[in-house]
């Protein structure tokens, strides 16, 4: 059985080719990044903590990989950056072995999913991994799921990837994907 990250890659990996554009809105330790720029033409990766650029350029710079951007900035300011996309994914909650007090929060989620969605191509995905066993990410796994709800069933397909026997708030993957503008 597969973990709800490697169905994420799978899922993305599906829609993925050599003229993609994608983004990694929450590049923490680099994983989606690189797993990205090797799918993708171009990859967009935004962290507000200088850890992660830090990580993740390194990781990238022993594979020589070099067509991805590191962005320190929100993921809500996405639209700053890139116009149009493929493929996002997001890794909801805080960067793993860093500060548990800084987490993406719901009102920055929601405004970058909505912008995300305004700049995805027709047939493109995103895929978004909630992890909400910290303070505050039960908050955003409810703003993020009412979200989710309430988008047009003709525009969008919205599937989740849970386990339903495991304890202490085991992370749950969304995929998306637009079907019309």
């Amino acid at each position: 059985m597969k973990s709800p990250i490697q169905l994420s890659h799978d899922f993305l990996a599906e829609i993925l080719t050599h003229q993609s554009i994608a983004i990694d809105a929450t590049m923490g330790n680099g994983y989606d990044t690189l797993f990205l720029a090797k799918h993708a033409k171009e990859v967009y990766a935004f962290d507000i903590q200088e850890i992660a650029i830090k990580t993740t350029k390194a990781k990238l710079s022993q594979l020589n990989i070099n067509r991805v951007h590191l962005i320190l900035d929100s993921h809500e300011n996405i639209d700053n950056y890139v116009s149009e996309i493929d493929a996002a994914i997001f890794n909801l909650g805080y960067l793993p072995k860093a500060d548990k007090t800084i987490i993406t929060k719901p009102e920055s989620t929601i405004l970058a999913l909505k912008k995300t969605f305004n700049i995805l191509k027709v047939g493109g995905r995103v895929s978004i991994m909630v992890y909400y066993g910290h303070e505050g990410g039960q908050l955003e796994k409810e703003a993020l799921e009412q979200f989710l709800k309430n988008l047009s069933q003709k525009q969008y397909t919205i599937m989740r990837y849970q386990s339903m026997n495991q304890i202490n708030h085991p992370p749950y993957l969304i995929m998306i994907e637009k079907r019309s503008e």
